[in-house]
């Protein structure tokens, strides 16, 4: 390993305030001479143990304490795990924010439904350029991801150069054509870098990552055997995933509509930049295709997590306002399952074939590669960069511990692999890695437009019960026959009073009964679609009429 010259400017201080120990919500801070700048800043989706949160970010204590000294934010790409948050900094610190154009124009989509874009001060760094905030100077590098214009960044600082590799894999055939830079990597590497922070997400895996490419050909060798409609979900943000797909389309003779708010929003966005290239008559409304042929027919969508709000979910319980699945047409999940969506997949996917619907996911077919660098990609970012220190970063406690252990494997010498967690403040010099005070980190909880931390959620759930009541609703359902057995049965407490409710229960249970009867027979035997659905209609029924915001808990009994 080659190492720095050593530098006689001040010391670099790291500190993590998001993205170790987890996957997402992505948030680095970096610090020397007295000034600050911030490496991405993203979101984590809520598990079901964090009931009425919407989504998790950083606490920002740490940043607001030191808000005269940050000078910038810098992102590496577009997932909202790397720029979800970024609305929430901005509500606090008015600083430029870096990315590339893709980036930001996905950040801007974001910041308007926030009402910010107006004030957001936006500046686009194209790959092989560099931007200067305080003390340091970074270098947008091109690295291959699953979505357009990620980037390394190489932070030159006053105690050296750090590589800080974001989300990468190193694809020998991008869909796009744009090599991963090995060659400017390298050159850092001789002139010496003094950390490496490495993407360790797939730090579990050996081998190699497989090429986006790969996934092209099994779609069009699909796509050439399919008879019926294909409906194929994957993530908004794969745009090079949803460029295979009207390749594939083109070659099949076949017509792409793009479906799911966020799906259209990022195809439209990098269609008008140039690119997303469509063929001119392969892309359709979906409004056009009940006119076609099911044969000729291809539906891009998101939903791929089982989402309950999805577009694809919708399709399943028969709620699409423009697609109702049938025999004969073929699902496709073209997406890796996030940890903790296992259920809500399943769900789906169990939906589906009682529909009679042919269903395709990675685990049955290649339509999905992952955008992370497997253990021998990991192991070339290290022989590229060959660092002095190599911090593992973005992943769980045990994927932090695969890849120190691959970099001291290939020749990091131990006592400079440093492994550290949300909070920790690293010192770094040429000579010497310490550990300073740490920083408060923690997690912040988005509810609606409202921020909470832990403690503030009870309290507003106290403060809910309080003012609002609850209004448990029973309902006992066959699952095998999708018929309801029991109920629907209302119990209240701080609700309703005793002497209104002989009046108004006989309201709510039929809202519940009319929510039931709604739902599609293959629906009636998923207990969280029922409970969603009663859960909806109540609630609406109740603000509407009464003026009131009670806790509504469907129980449903699996009988």
């Amino acid at each position: 390993m080659s190492a720095p010259s050593p530098s006689n400017g001040s010391p670099l201080i790291i500190t993590p305030l998001g993205g170790l120990g987890e996957v997402g919500m992505n948030l680095m801070v970096y610090e020397a001479e007295g000034r600050m700048i911030v490496v991405d800043a993203g979101v984590l989706f809520p598990d079901a143990d964090m009931p009425g949160v919407d989504m998790v970010f950083a606490d920002l204590a740490h940043l607001v304490a030191n808000r005269d000294r940050l000078d910038a934010i810098f992102l590496t790409h577009g997932h909202e795990d790397h720029i979800g948050a970024v609305p929430f900094l901005l509500r606090e610190f008015d600083v430029p924010i870096y990315g590339t154009p893709v980036t930001l124009a996905l950040l801007e989509a974001k910041l308007r439904e926030h009402e910010l874009d107006k004030f957001a001060r936006l500046r686009p760094v194209r790959v092989g350029e560099s931007a200067t905030a305080g003390p340091f100077t970074v270098e947008f590098i091109r690295v291959t991801h699953s979505i357009i214009d990620a980037a390394a960044l190489a932070i030159t600082t006053p105690a050296g150069v750090v590589v800080h590799t974001g989300d990468f894999k190193i694809d020998p055939t991008p869909v796009d054509g744009e090599l991963f830079d090995a060659a400017r990597l390298t050159a850092l590497g001789d002139q010496g870098v003094l950390a490496l922070l490495s993407d360790s997400t797939n730090a579990e895996t050996p081998g190699h990552t497989h090429s986006e490419s790969d996934v092209g050909r099994t779609l069009h060798q699909l796509f050439g055997e399919i008879r019926g409609r294909i409906i194929l979900a994957t993530f908004s943000s794969n745009i090079h995933r949803v460029q295979q797909v009207i390749d594939a389309a083109r070659a099949n003779r076949k017509k792409v509509a793009i479906v799911g708010r966020s799906m259209e929003q990022n195809t439209r966005i990098t269609r008008e930049m140039g690119y997303l290239k469509v063929p001119d008559g392969v892309v359709v409304p979906i409004t056009d295709l009940p006119d076609r042929p099911d044969t000729e027919a291809v539906i891009v969508t998101t939903g791929s997590q089982g989402e309950p709000m999805s577009a694809l979910f919708r399709m399943t319980m028969g709620e699409h306002k423009h697609v109702s699945l049938q025999p004969g047409d073929t699902v496709m999940l073209s997406s890796r399952t996030i940890p903790g969506n296992e259920v809500a997949i399943g769900r789906v996917i169990n939906h589906l074939y009682r529909l009679g619907i042919r269903v395709i996911h990675a685990r049955v077919s290649e339509i999905h590669v992952s955008g992370h660098a497997a253990r021998e990609e990991q192991q070339k970012m290290i022989a590229l960069t060959r660092p002095r220190y190599f911090i593992p970063i973005h992943g769980e406690w045990r994927m932090l511990a695969n890849h120190a252990e691959t970099a001291r494997r290939v020749g990091v010498p131990a006592e400079r692999v440093v492994v550290i967690e949300n909070g920790d403040r690293l010192c770094l010099t040429h000579h010497t890695a310490k550990r300073l005070e740490p920083a408060p980190a923690g997690r912040t909880f988005v509810d609606g437009n409202a921020l909470h931390d832990a403690g503030q959620l009870i309290l507003r759930d106290r403060k809910t019960l309080s003012a609002g009541g609850i209004l448990v609703v029973v309902i006992g359902i066959d699952m095998h026959a999708g018929k309801v057995l029991l109920g629907p049965e209302l119990l209240n407490r701080g609700f309703l009073a005793e002497d209104h409710s002989d009046k108004l229960e006989p309201e709510l249970r039929q809202v519940a009964c009319e929510a039931i009867a709604s739902l599609e027979r293959e629906a009636l035997s998923d207990p969280e679609a029922v409970r969603v659905r009663v859960r909806n209609r109540l609630r609406k029924h109740i603000e509407r009429t009464l003026r009131r915001r009670p806790i509504v808990m469907p129980v449903v009994m699996e009988m």
